[in-house]
Protein backbone atom coordinates (compact mmCIF):
# COMPACT_ATOMS: atom_id res chain seq x y z
CA UNK A 1 0.00 0.00 0.00
CA UNK A 2 2.81 2.58 1.25
CA UNK A 3 4.70 1.57 -2.29
CA UNK A 4 1.57 2.59 -4.40
CA UNK A 5 0.94 5.75 -2.40
CA UNK A 6 4.72 6.85 -3.37
CA UNK A 7 4.38 5.57 -6.74
CA UNK A 8 1.16 7.70 -6.66
CA UNK A 9 2.77 10.92 -5.68
CA UNK A 10 6.22 10.24 -8.22
CA UNK A 11 3.60 10.11 -10.95
CA UNK A 12 2.06 13.96 -9.87
CA UNK A 13 5.42 15.16 -9.25
CA UNK A 14 6.62 13.98 -12.68
CA UNK A 15 3.38 15.60 -14.34
CA UNK A 16 3.79 18.86 -12.81
CA UNK A 17 7.54 19.31 -14.46
CA UNK A 18 6.43 18.65 -17.42
CA UNK A 19 6.21 21.37 -20.01
CA UNK A 20 3.27 23.04 -20.85
CA UNK A 21 1.93 21.45 -24.77
CA UNK A 22 2.15 25.42 -25.84
CA UNK A 23 3.43 28.35 -25.52
CA UNK A 24 2.08 31.84 -24.22
CA UNK A 25 2.96 34.67 -26.47
CA UNK A 26 2.28 38.59 -26.19
CA UNK A 27 4.09 39.66 -29.21
CA UNK A 28 0.57 40.33 -31.36
CA UNK A 29 -1.69 43.03 -28.50
CA UNK A 30 -4.71 44.09 -30.13
CA UNK A 31 -5.89 47.62 -30.02
CA UNK A 32 -9.24 46.78 -29.49
CA UNK A 33 -9.49 47.15 -25.83
CA UNK A 34 -10.06 49.33 -22.92
CA UNK A 35 -9.83 49.82 -19.36
CA UNK A 36 -12.97 47.04 -17.51
CA UNK A 37 -13.82 50.45 -15.50
CA UNK A 38 -15.60 52.89 -17.50
CA UNK A 39 -17.81 54.90 -15.15
CA UNK A 40 -17.65 56.33 -11.41
CA UNK A 41 -20.75 55.53 -9.44
CA UNK A 42 -21.24 57.99 -6.37
CA UNK A 43 -23.77 56.84 -3.79
CA UNK A 44 -24.85 57.72 -0.38
CA UNK A 45 -25.33 54.80 2.58
CA UNK A 46 -28.73 56.01 4.23
CA UNK A 47 -27.02 54.95 7.54
CA UNK A 48 -24.95 55.82 9.90
CA UNK A 49 -21.59 54.52 10.11
CA UNK A 50 -21.98 51.74 11.68
CA UNK A 51 -25.29 50.19 9.67
CA UNK A 52 -23.51 51.34 6.48
CA UNK A 53 -20.20 48.85 7.20
CA UNK A 54 -22.54 46.17 8.32
CA UNK A 55 -24.37 46.86 4.81
CA UNK A 56 -22.21 46.66 2.66
CA UNK A 57 -19.78 43.55 4.07
CA UNK A 58 -22.27 41.49 5.62
CA UNK A 59 -22.99 38.56 2.79
CA UNK A 60 -26.81 38.65 3.84
CA UNK A 61 -27.44 41.98 2.52
CA UNK A 62 -26.06 41.18 -1.07
CA UNK A 63 -24.51 44.56 -1.76
CA UNK A 64 -20.56 46.42 -1.65
CA UNK A 65 -19.16 48.97 -3.24
CA UNK A 66 -15.15 49.51 -3.89
CA UNK A 67 -14.95 51.99 -0.98
CA UNK A 68 -16.59 53.50 1.57
CA UNK A 69 -16.24 57.02 3.02
CA UNK A 70 -17.52 57.33 6.65
CA UNK A 71 -18.85 60.38 8.63
CA UNK A 72 -18.73 60.77 12.31
CA UNK A 73 -15.16 59.62 13.54
CA UNK A 74 -12.43 61.54 15.04
CA UNK A 75 -9.56 60.31 13.14
CA UNK A 76 -7.34 62.58 10.97
CA UNK A 77 -6.93 62.36 7.96
CA UNK A 78 -10.46 61.06 7.52
CA UNK A 79 -10.50 56.93 6.90
CA UNK A 80 -11.40 55.19 3.68
CA UNK A 81 -12.28 51.98 3.27
CA UNK A 82 -11.96 49.56 0.70
CA UNK A 83 -14.09 46.93 0.42
CA UNK A 84 -13.98 45.48 -2.51
CA UNK A 85 -10.66 45.53 -4.86
CA UNK A 86 -11.14 47.85 -8.23
CA UNK A 87 -10.35 44.58 -10.00
CA UNK A 88 -13.39 42.58 -8.75
CA UNK A 89 -17.03 43.55 -9.67
CA UNK A 90 -18.69 44.90 -6.40
CA UNK A 91 -22.72 44.94 -6.38
CA UNK A 92 -23.54 48.72 -6.73
CA UNK A 93 -25.16 50.05 -9.23
CA UNK A 94 -28.13 47.54 -9.41
CA UNK A 95 -30.47 47.49 -12.66
CA UNK A 96 -29.00 50.47 -14.26
CA UNK A 97 -28.20 52.22 -17.49
CA UNK A 98 -26.28 55.29 -19.33
CA UNK A 99 -26.08 55.52 -22.70
CA UNK A 100 -26.04 51.90 -24.44
CA UNK A 101 -24.55 50.82 -21.55
CA UNK A 102 -26.98 48.88 -18.98
CA UNK A 103 -26.09 47.00 -15.91
CA UNK A 104 -23.27 48.68 -14.45
CA UNK A 105 -21.78 47.00 -11.89
CA UNK A 106 -19.38 45.16 -14.66
CA UNK A 107 -17.97 48.36 -15.42
CA UNK A 108 -17.84 50.49 -12.43
CA UNK A 109 -16.37 51.56 -9.31
CA UNK A 110 -18.97 52.02 -6.76
CA UNK A 111 -18.18 54.67 -4.04
CA UNK A 112 -20.80 54.92 -1.11
CA UNK A 113 -20.96 58.21 1.41
CA UNK A 114 -22.19 57.66 4.60
CA UNK A 115 -25.37 60.41 5.30
CA UNK A 116 -28.94 59.57 6.06
CA UNK A 117 -30.47 61.21 2.97
CA UNK A 118 -32.90 62.78 4.14
CA UNK A 119 -35.54 62.30 7.69
CA UNK A 120 -38.72 59.93 6.77
CA UNK A 121 -41.24 62.39 7.29
CA UNK A 122 -40.14 64.66 4.41
CA UNK A 123 -40.66 61.58 1.85
CA UNK A 124 -43.93 63.24 0.77
CA UNK A 125 -42.45 66.72 0.42
CA UNK A 126 -40.73 67.99 -2.76
CA UNK A 127 -37.51 67.01 -3.43
CA UNK A 128 -36.20 71.04 -3.11
CA UNK A 129 -38.33 70.99 0.03
CA UNK A 130 -36.68 68.36 1.85
CA UNK A 131 -34.34 68.52 4.90
CA UNK A 132 -31.42 66.61 3.33
CA UNK A 133 -28.23 66.20 5.43
CA UNK A 134 -25.17 67.66 4.02
CA UNK A 135 -22.20 66.55 3.79
CA UNK A 136 -18.94 67.25 5.93
CA UNK A 137 -15.94 69.03 4.79
CA UNK A 138 -13.59 66.20 5.59
CA UNK A 139 -15.85 64.03 3.43
CA UNK A 140 -15.68 66.16 0.71
CA UNK A 141 -11.77 66.52 1.16
CA UNK A 142 -11.46 62.65 0.57
CA UNK A 143 -14.37 62.80 -2.16
CA UNK A 144 -12.23 64.95 -4.03
CA UNK A 145 -8.78 63.37 -3.57
CA UNK A 146 -10.05 59.58 -4.12
CA UNK A 147 -12.48 60.29 -7.41
CA UNK A 148 -9.44 62.07 -8.83
CA UNK A 149 -6.99 59.75 -8.35
CA UNK A 150 -9.47 57.09 -9.84
CA UNK A 151 -10.31 59.18 -12.55
CA UNK A 152 -7.06 59.54 -13.48
CA UNK A 153 -5.81 56.11 -12.89
CA UNK A 154 -8.55 54.44 -15.29
CA UNK A 155 -8.96 57.62 -17.51
CA UNK A 156 -12.80 57.94 -17.11
CA UNK A 157 -14.38 60.51 -18.93
CA UNK A 158 -16.34 63.40 -17.76
CA UNK A 159 -19.23 62.38 -18.43
CA UNK A 160 -18.91 59.16 -17.32
CA UNK A 161 -19.01 60.27 -13.48
CA UNK A 162 -22.19 59.76 -12.06
CA UNK A 163 -24.64 59.64 -9.26
CA UNK A 164 -26.40 56.73 -8.72
CA UNK A 165 -29.67 58.92 -9.52
CA UNK A 166 -28.48 59.10 -13.14
CA UNK A 167 -27.94 55.69 -13.76
CA UNK A 168 -31.42 54.52 -12.10
CA UNK A 169 -33.40 57.66 -11.74
CA UNK A 170 -36.37 55.93 -11.41
CA UNK A 171 -35.47 54.06 -8.63
CA UNK A 172 -32.78 56.20 -6.96
CA UNK A 173 -31.82 59.82 -5.41
CA UNK A 174 -28.85 59.54 -4.35
CA UNK A 175 -26.14 60.99 -3.21
CA UNK A 176 -29.00 63.93 -3.03
CA UNK A 177 -28.94 67.57 -3.64
CA UNK A 178 -25.84 68.39 -1.37
CA UNK A 179 -23.69 66.33 -3.31
CA UNK A 180 -21.09 68.80 -4.57
CA UNK A 181 -20.74 68.18 -7.97
CA UNK A 182 -19.20 71.49 -9.26
CA UNK A 183 -16.59 71.63 -6.46
CA UNK A 184 -15.54 68.29 -8.16
CA UNK A 185 -15.26 69.51 -11.25
CA UNK A 186 -14.23 73.27 -10.78
CA UNK A 187 -11.31 72.35 -8.01
CA UNK A 188 -10.64 68.51 -8.90
CA UNK A 189 -10.80 68.22 -12.48
CA UNK A 190 -13.64 65.56 -11.83
CA UNK A 191 -16.89 64.84 -13.79
CA UNK A 192 -18.96 67.06 -16.06
CA UNK A 193 -19.74 70.54 -15.22
CA UNK A 194 -21.38 73.41 -18.06
CA UNK A 195 -19.86 76.39 -18.96
CA UNK A 196 -21.51 78.71 -16.57
CA UNK A 197 -20.62 81.73 -19.13
CA UNK A 198 -22.44 79.82 -21.36
CA UNK A 199 -25.91 79.19 -19.10
CA UNK A 200 -26.03 82.63 -18.61
CA UNK A 201 -25.80 83.65 -22.35
CA UNK A 202 -28.32 80.94 -23.59
CA UNK A 203 -30.77 82.05 -21.00
CA UNK A 204 -30.15 85.61 -22.28
CA UNK A 205 -31.58 84.75 -25.73
CA UNK A 206 -34.84 84.13 -26.80
CA UNK A 207 -35.18 79.91 -27.50
CA UNK A 208 -38.59 78.06 -28.10
CA UNK A 209 -39.13 75.92 -25.44
CA UNK A 210 -38.81 72.35 -26.30
CA UNK A 211 -41.43 69.95 -26.48
CA UNK A 212 -41.65 66.38 -24.85
CA UNK A 213 -39.57 64.47 -27.17
CA UNK A 214 -36.86 67.26 -27.73
CA UNK A 215 -36.35 66.67 -24.29
CA UNK A 216 -36.31 62.96 -24.41
CA UNK A 217 -33.81 63.08 -27.25
CA UNK A 218 -31.32 65.48 -25.53
CA UNK A 219 -31.60 63.63 -22.07
CA UNK A 220 -30.98 60.35 -23.86
CA UNK A 221 -28.31 62.21 -26.07
CA UNK A 222 -26.42 63.34 -23.09
CA UNK A 223 -26.60 59.23 -21.34
CA UNK A 224 -30.25 59.28 -19.84
CA UNK A 225 -31.70 55.78 -20.39
CA UNK A 226 -35.16 57.62 -21.49
CA UNK A 227 -37.15 56.30 -24.04
CA UNK A 228 -38.87 58.84 -26.73
CA UNK A 229 -42.26 58.10 -26.32
CA UNK A 230 -42.87 61.85 -27.10
CA UNK A 231 -45.54 61.83 -23.78
CA UNK A 232 -44.13 63.67 -20.79
CA UNK A 233 -44.72 60.71 -18.71
CA UNK A 234 -42.69 59.34 -15.61
CA UNK A 235 -39.80 57.71 -16.81
CA UNK A 236 -39.44 61.46 -18.41
CA UNK A 237 -39.65 63.26 -15.34
CA UNK A 238 -37.24 60.99 -12.77
CA UNK A 239 -34.85 61.30 -16.20
CA UNK A 240 -35.14 65.41 -15.34
CA UNK A 241 -35.49 65.22 -11.86
CA UNK A 242 -31.87 63.18 -11.74
CA UNK A 243 -30.44 65.87 -14.01
CA UNK A 244 -31.55 68.49 -11.91
CA UNK A 245 -30.03 66.58 -9.03
CA UNK A 246 -26.69 66.83 -10.39
CA UNK A 247 -26.88 70.67 -12.25
CA UNK A 248 -29.66 72.43 -10.34
CA UNK A 249 -30.23 71.02 -7.28
CA UNK A 250 -31.77 74.20 -5.91
CA UNK A 251 -35.37 73.26 -7.91
CA UNK A 252 -35.61 69.66 -8.10
CA UNK A 253 -38.92 69.20 -9.81
CA UNK A 254 -38.81 66.49 -12.77
CA UNK A 255 -40.12 69.53 -15.16
CA UNK A 256 -39.00 71.35 -17.76
CA UNK A 257 -37.79 75.01 -17.30
CA UNK A 258 -35.74 77.27 -19.15
CA UNK A 259 -32.87 77.18 -16.85
CA UNK A 260 -32.60 73.30 -16.41
CA UNK A 261 -32.53 73.67 -20.93
CA UNK A 262 -30.04 76.11 -20.78
CA UNK A 263 -27.67 73.80 -18.41
CA UNK A 264 -28.42 71.03 -20.98
CA UNK A 265 -27.61 72.64 -23.72
CA UNK A 266 -24.54 74.08 -22.44
CA UNK A 267 -23.70 70.73 -21.56
CA UNK A 268 -24.28 69.10 -24.97
CA UNK A 269 -22.21 71.89 -26.86
CA UNK A 270 -19.86 70.90 -24.53
CA UNK A 271 -19.31 67.21 -24.48
CA UNK A 272 -21.61 65.75 -27.18
CA UNK A 273 -20.84 68.93 -30.32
Amino acid sequence: MQLRLWSLCLILLLSACQPAPYQLSSRYPSASQNERIAFLILHYTDEDDAHSLRLLTEPAHQVSAHYLIPRDTDQTPLPVYQLVPDSQRAWHAGRSRWHQYAGLNASSIGIEIVNLGYPPEDALLPAHQRRWQPYTQAQIAAIGALTQKLVQRYRIPPTQVLAHSDVAPERKQDPGPHFPWRELALHYGVGAWPDEARVTALRQQPAPAWNALTWQQQLARYGYGVALSSTWDEQSRAALRAFQLHFRPALISGEPDEQSQAILTALLERYFP
